[in-house]
């Protein structure tokens, strides 16, 4: 078929379980359209495979006729395993599953999730052939961001623990899981990834939760890197969806015209 409508029509969504590499089961959305290609899509902290970002790429790449699977990392939404503060090493752990009868043409990752694809790419990328990454809004330096309250670093030594709340959700940070988070060198990771992959950065210039400073660091030491600076958007481009679902699929459609 021709008409994206019509691809879109034929288009399945199947709910299916992989296990990843410490036997935990994850929950995750297949939109089947029958392309040997498929792009894998990463939600961010405390999130899930229902957010709106994640869900308007998926619906515009099944109108492309390419398949996308979005997926809940281990402790969130339907996946098993225990949430983690500091989880981005394990997260791109969940990334590795098999996948023998496809080809993970692109891997896209969203805030938090932009990083862990990143992280990805550093430590697999040539041993899954992975050679296009989409990060939307990923945090360069680790170290700042982080919204545990005044002295948490004091609280946290002295209790081994403290509890945390980010909107509507409680949850507990460890010591370890904070120092996991702290000891996440993304300047170091990034500087590991393949010359031969593509990495496009996509963030909003009003990004208060992420600077959009960010971005630019990343831009600097990537060397195949396409950055690109929606003007006006907040960290969940709650204005600027179609405009960045635009900026995503022009590089998908891009790269696999390029691969193939």
């Amino acid at each position: 078929m021709d008409s994206s409508e019509g691809i879109s029509a034929c288009a399945q969504q199947h709910k299916i379980e992989i296990l990843n590499s410490h036997n935990e089961k994850l929950v995750g959305l297949l939109h089947e359209t029958g392309s040997r290609e498929i792009v894998i899509l990463c939600h961010g902290f405390k999130s899930n495979k229902e957010n709106t970002i994640l869900k308007n790429v998926a619906a515009a790449l099944e109108k492309e006729g390419i398949s996308a699977f979005r997926f809940d990392f281990s402790g969130n939404g339907e996946s098993e395993g225990s949430f983690n503060y500091g989880n981005y090493n394990y997260e791109a752990d969940d990334l590795h599953f098999s996948n023998t009868n496809r080809v993970v043409s692109t891997i896209i990752g969203y805030s938090r999730g932009g990083d862990v694809v990143l992280l990805y790419a550093s430590k697999y990328g040539n041993d899954c052939n992975i050679r296009n990454v989409v990060n939307i809004s990923g945090r360069y330096d680790l170290k700042k961001g982080i919204r545990l309250g005044d002295g948490y670093l004091e609280r946290i030594k002295q209790h081994g623990f403290i509890d945390a709340k980010e909107g509507k959700s409680v949850f507990r940070v460890t010591e370890e899981s904070l120092m996991e988070r702290l000891n996440t060198d993304m300047r170091e990771a990034c500087l590991k990834i393949d010359r031969e992959c593509k990495v496009l950065t996509v963030h909003g210039s009003e990004d208060k939760v992420v600077p959009v400073e960010d971005a630019k660091e990343f831009a600097k030491i990537i060397p195949n890197h396409k950055l690109e600076i929606v003007e006006g958007a907040n960290h969940g481009y709650s204005k600027h969806q179609s405009q960045l679902v635009s900026i995503v699929m022009e590089f998908i459609k891009t790269v696999m015209v390029k691969s193939n």
